[in-house]
C-alpha cells in the first residue's frame, strides 16, 4: 500500500538528515562525565565471577545482559547501584553483598546473639565487618541448612509465605507407620493454628522400627514438621533441615559455613523475584 511506500521515504529522508552528523560529540556537562560509572568486567570479577579476562570472555559469549540487554562492548560502564546486571539470566549481587549457608548443629540457638550466653548463629560468623541476618530459624534442637546475608531484602523474601519457598526435612520417627501416613501429611493436619499440608513426602530408610521420612514443604510456622507428625502420632526423635530453596546441604560437615556459589544466589535471587 501506499502508506508503506510513504514510511520507507520518511525513513530515507531522515537517514540522509541524520548521516552527516553521525560523530558529532554532544559536550559533557562537566569534566570527567566519561568516566561515569564503573567498566561492567570489574563489576563482574568485584561480584566473584572470575579474573577480569574471564569477565571479558562472558560478555565475549554474550552471556552477560544490563537492564535487559545483552552486551556485546567491551568496557561499557555501569552503574552497579542502579543497573540491572544478569549472567545466564541470573541476576548479579553487585554491590558488597555476601551469602553464607550453615549447617547449623543441634543445641545451638537460631539468632545471631544470646544475652544467655547460649551457643547461636553469631558464634560461627567471624567476619563481623558486615551485619548478617539469619532467613528464618531452626528450633534449637533441629540441625541443617540455614541462610546467613547481610542483604535484608532476600532475607525478608525468602520468609515471607508469598513466595513460598521450599524446604526438605530429613525426621527419625519410631514407626511402624501406617501405609497412608504420606496422604495424611499431604491432605493436611490438624493443628492448633490452622491446617499445615505436607508437599511431597517419602520413606528414605527403615531399619527395625527406625524410620528415616523426608518431608517437603513450603510452610513457615514455628516447629512445624515436628508439630505434624507428633499430630500424626509419630514424634520426632531428630530433624536435619537437608535443603532451603535451591541450596541444599550437601556432605557440608555440621558446624561447617560456606559461602554460596554465584549460581545459588542467583536461584535464590530468581526464587523471590529479586
Amino acid at each position: 500500500g501506499t502508506s508503506r511506500e510513504y514510511d520507507a521515504r520518511m525513513e530515507e529522508r531522515n537517514r540522509e538528515r541524520y548521516a552527516g552528523r553521525k560523530d558529532v560529540k554532544l559536550p559533557k556537562t562537566f569534566p570527567g562525565a566519561e568516566q561515569e560509572g564503573e567498566r561492567l568486567q570489574k563489576v563482574l570479577a568485584r561480584a566473584g565471577y572470575g579474573s577480569r579476562r574471564a569477565c571479558e570472555e562472558l560478555i565475549e559469549q554474550a552471556r552477560v545482559e544490563v537492564n535487559g540487554e545483552i552486551v556485546l562492548e567491551q568496557g561499557l560502564r555501569v552503574d552497579p547501584e542502579k543497573d540491572e546486571i544478569r549472567v545466564d539470566g541470573l541476576t548479579v549481587a553487585t554491590q558488597s553483598y555476601q551469602f553464607f549457608a550453615l549447617n547449623k548443629p543441634a543445641g545451638v540457638v537460631s539468632t545471631m546473639e544470646d544475652p544467655e550466653g547460649r551457643q547461636c548463629l553469631g558464634d560461627y560468623v567471624t567476619n563481623r565487618e558486615t551485619r548478617l541476618f539469619h532467613v528464618g530459624r531452626l528450633d534449637t534442637e533441629t540441625e541443617g541448612v540455614i541462610l546467613l546475608t547481610n542483604h535484608g531484602e532476600l532475607a525478608h523474601r525468602l520468609t515471607h509465605p508469598k513466595y513460598g519457598v521450599q524446604k526438605v526435612y530429613l525426621a527419625h520417627i519410631i514407626g511402624p507407620i501406617p501405609r497412608d501416613l504420606g496422604k495424611q501429611l499431604k491432605d493436611g493436619i490438624q493443628l492448633e493454628d490452622g491446617y499445615a499440608r505436607a508437599d511431597h513426602f517419602r520413606v528414605v530408610e527403615q531399619t527395625g522400627k527406625h524410620y528415616m521420612v523426608e518431608v517437603t514443604l513450603h510452610e513457615g510456622r514455628k516447629h512445624i514438621v515436628r508439630r505434624m507428625l507428633a499430630e500424626a502420632g509419630f514424634p520426632v526423635e531428630s530433624l536435619v533441615r537437608t535443603s532451603f530453596g535451591p541450596i541444599a546441604l550437601g556432605d557440608q560437615k555440621s558446624g561447617w559455613l560456606r559461602r554460596l556459589s554465584n549460581t545459588e544466589v542467583g536461584m535464590l535471587m530468581r526464587e523471590v523475584e529479586l
